[in-house]
């Protein structure tokens, strides 16, 4: 048994001290967030997530940023002690201000050029998604909760000595915890073999009056296996909480690539057809997260102490078909037109990841690009 800082708060699920999270070895617990400027041409975009895994001990974190075309990313790493609560690691900070509200993220790693203070204010109460749970056979490969929250950030960023004062601008955060793929892959093959197959879009879009949420799981028929769309109004809570009966999207890809070129959204529900159209901007690479990154997969060992690294790319100028980076989020402005004609307009991130065959969008096969 290991006492640590969250046995003295009123959070235990089972009969174990908090340092134990059930019995599955993938277990994590995560932070995601992600900021832009809140202009439709504005350019300046920064996204942060920080992941704990109570049973391979360890804690890492990244925080990137984008702009002029170029992606810049800080990671770290170290080991997580089973103490679960000190959210910190190669000077990046997660401190919960007011919950379910108010958390502030902090940098600090002047050896790499990155520093940041930022807070941030969620505009409504948190939308609690589906739970997601999809196995591979008999083996489970997620099962998650997840509550996604539109927000302001208030703060700054300085990358090589250059600071960029962020007001007001726009952005979503997500925490979610439970059981996916993290750490050293599993080395023993699926039995029968299977091709990979992970059809993935998520939109969090800050309107004029309210916030817009879609996300779809579809399997390689197209059949959603965890679909949602959802509308909550400024300083919304649960009661406000809009669900659309349908909801539909179609995609036109990128010749050569998995990636969007155009998008849009069809809602029904009682009071008729509502179309959410996304113009398309710059991408920003998601293993800068960790998410699928060669060296810096989520909970992978890094060494005994804490290790931090620093790395550059222009977007732009990479493979679109390496499987390490079909994984992005397209900043993008939204406009939202209702069945009466009322139009909104906001800004938000179309995020895609289309692994394996899809048969909606043509792709048979592993790989195969648009």
């Amino acid at each position: 048994m290991v006492l640590t800082k969250g046995d003295e708060y009123p959070i235990h699920q089972t009969a174990e001290p908090v340092a134990y999270s059930g019995t599955d070895r993938n277990f994590y617990d995560r932070f995601f967030f992600n900021g832009y400027a809140p202009g439709a041409d504005e350019d300046g975009f920064f996204a942060a997530a920080m992941g704990i895994y109570p049973h391979i001990n360890i804690i890492d974190a990244s925080f990137c940023w984008l702009k002029d075309g170029k992606q810049i990313n800080l990671h770290a790493s170290r080991g997580l002690g089973m103490e679960r609560m000190d959210t910190f690691v190669g000077g990046i900070k997660v401190e919960v201000l007011e919950p379910l509200k108010s958390v502030k993220l902090s940098v600090d790693a002047p050896d790499h050029g990155i520093r940041a203070e930022l807070t941030y204010v969620g505009r409504a109460f948190p939308l609690e998604e589906p739970r997601f749970t999809r196995r591979n056979g008999p083996r489970i490969l997620m099962d998650v909760t997840r509550l996604t929250q539109n927000g302001t950030w208030q703060g700054w960023i300085e990358v090589d000595g250059v600071r960029t004062e962020v007001a007001n601008w726009l952005g979503t955060r997500d925490r979610s915890w439970g059981v996916r793929p993290i750490g050293a892959p599993d080395a023993q093959p699926a039995s029968p073999p299977m091709m990979a197959q992970f059809y993935w879009l998520w939109s969090p879009t800050a309107m004029e009056d309210g916030d817009f949420y879609y996300h779809t799981n579809d399997d390689e028929h197209g059949r959603p296996w965890n679909r949602r769309a959802a509308w909550r109004p400024l300083g919304g809570g649960i009661e406000d909480e809009h669900h659309y009966d349908t909801a539909d999207s179609t995609i036109h890809w990128k010749q050569g690539s998995r990636h969007a070129q155009n998008a849009s959204v069809t809602l029904t529900d009682s009071t008729g057809e509502t179309k959410v159209e996304f113009d398309i901007g710059p991408n920003f690479m998601m293993l800068g997260l960790g998410y699928g990154h060669p060296k810096w997969g989520h909970g992978r060992h890094q060494g005994d102490g804490e290790t931090i690294e620093r790395e550059d790319f222009v977007p732009a100028e990479l493979d679109v078909m390496q499987p390490h980076h079909l994984h992005v989020q397209a900043v993008s402005t939204v406009t939202m037109t209702g069945p009466d004609g009322k139009v909104r307009h906001g800004k938000g991130v179309l995020e895609q990841l289309v692994i394996g065959p899809h048969a909606p969008s043509g792709f048979k096969g592993m790989l195969d690009p648009a």
